[in-house]
């Protein structure tokens, strides 16, 4: 009935998550409410690990992108699983480094890393620079000999491939905002830059096409050509990559029209055409390394709301308001993202009613859905919106002065317990003076 395993109607008629009540996690914790599947998120992580380990071998393995969901229990339980991370600020480094994931596993993103970024990353031991551009690479290095190291570093590239997902999250063309472009030259010229500086330990490359993808062969496209330069490279200057990062991009079904990815079926064809061209090349396989963020958290999250009253235009549109909106859910406003969404306080019952389920700001964009069918609503009843768990937190805002939401997760046991605290009204203030 529903899009995720971790979703099921109880005989009450009200939606379950991970076998536990809604209504009951909405009663104790409020709304809105984020609420995230521990144990699915664990398998996920391990699907990644595992496949990876398997198909590539050397080492390969999955980094959690944190831009998806950053707080510190996700580092705590992705440590646990065995996978490293990939970072972008030095907030998400702070955050890691407080939960005490191990910094020699972590990747450090950024197109504009300020110099307080790189020493900060440094002084936090980050294990790995991925570096976008050649000032930034001169900026690493000159830190680097003040402190008498040398720093591993991948070069970001950007490869030429559009994916053909939405303009906002396509970021492998060649007129890309990251990277640096193979196709103009100015790749091959920058790491022969990179291979004169004595405080920088080139591993390899960094490419990232973009997000949402359900074909895998656009992955592959991009493999072969980053694996063709890393051959062109080793035979103009003698080096060859030892690591090759993929990015991440594999899609999420939010909606019954998009299909279900076989992650692991994916990995597995993206190995054996990387494989096959690398014998073909005479080179050997990097270390492969791929940063899902969305395809680990994305369904194994949901956003619970309480409705408030309807709005009915008679010839034109309903409306259905809720208590949260565009600050913990911007991405509808943003992207026009599809969401599925369900009475949970009457799951059982059809969803015959379209409506627009509208957010509690005073904006006209604040929407989370247009036009989309679920069991009337009435005042009080639960809202359910599906695969909320990438970008939703980590997206949030305070627009309005609404305090963000808390974040409540369920263990395999289905125990219940609070990752991140709802924010307070005292909070909003805590940096004004």
């Amino acid at each position: 009935m529903f899009l995720h395993e971790n979703l099921s109607v109880q005989d009450n008629g009200r939606l379950a998550f991970c076998g536990r009540d809604t209504a009951e996690l909405a009663e104790q914790y409020g709304t809105p409410l984020y609420l995230l599947d521990e144990e699915g998120i664990r398998q996920r992580c391990r699907l990644y690990r595992d496949a990876m380990a398997e198909y590539f071998g050397n080492g390969s393995m999955p980094l959690f992108a944190s831009k998806v969901l950053c707080f510190k229990r996700i580092y705590e339980m992705v440590a646990e699983e065995g996978i490293g991370t990939d970072l972008v600020s030095s907030g998400e480094i702070h955050t890691a480094v407080k939960a005490g994931f191990p910094m020699e596993k972590a990747y450090f993103h950024g197109s504009n890393k300020t110099d307080f970024d790189i020493r900060y990353a440094m002084d936090c031991n980050v294990g790995y620079f991925i570096c976008d551009n050649e000032w930034e690479i001169v900026e690493i290095n000159r830190e680097a000999e003040k402190r008498g190291v040398q720093q591993k570093v991948l070069l970001r590239l950007t490869p030429g491939i559009d994916p053909h997902t939405h303009q906002a999250i396509s970021t492998g063309k060649v007129d890309s905002k990251f990277g640096v472009a193979i196709e103009t030259g100015q790749a091959e010229a920058f790491i022969k830059r990179v291979l004169t500086l004595k405080n920088i330990e080139l591993k390899g490359y960094h490419c990232h096409i973009g997000s949402q993808i359900f074909d895998y062969k656009p992955f592959t496209d991009a493999a072969v050509l980053m694996l063709d330069f890393i051959a062109h490279i080793k035979e103009v200057c003698g080096y060859q990559a030892e690591e090759l990062n993929l990015g991440g991009g594999m899609g999420v079904r939010y909606v019954e029209s998009e299909p279900q990815i076989d992650y692991r079926e994916n990995l597995r064809g993206i190995a054996a055409l990387m494989k096959e061209r690398c014998a073909a090349l005479g080179i050997s396989l990097p270390k492969i390394l791929m940063e899902p963020g969305r395809s680990i958290v994305a369904d194994q999250g949901i956003t619970l709301y309480t409705a408030g009253g309807l709005k009915e235009i008679t010839g034109f549109k309903n409306y259905v308001s809720i208590d949260g909106g565009m600050p913990d859910n911007p991405r509808y406003a943003l992207y026009q993202s599809p969401y599925t969404v369900v009475n949970a306080s009457k799951a059982d019952k059809p969803a015959d009613y379209v409506c627009t389920v509208a957010g509690r700001c005073c904006e006209s964009g604040d929407l989370i859905q247009e036009n989309v069918s679920l069991a009337k609503p009435e005042k009080g009843d639960l809202i359910a919106v599906l695969a909320t768990g990438a970008y939703n937190y980590s997206m949030a805002s305070n627009y309005n002065r609404i305090p963000r939401p808390a974040i409540v997760l369920v263990d395999k046991n289905g125990r219940d317990y609070v990752g991140v605290r709802r924010e307070s009204l005292d909070d909003l203030l805590r940096n004004d003076i």
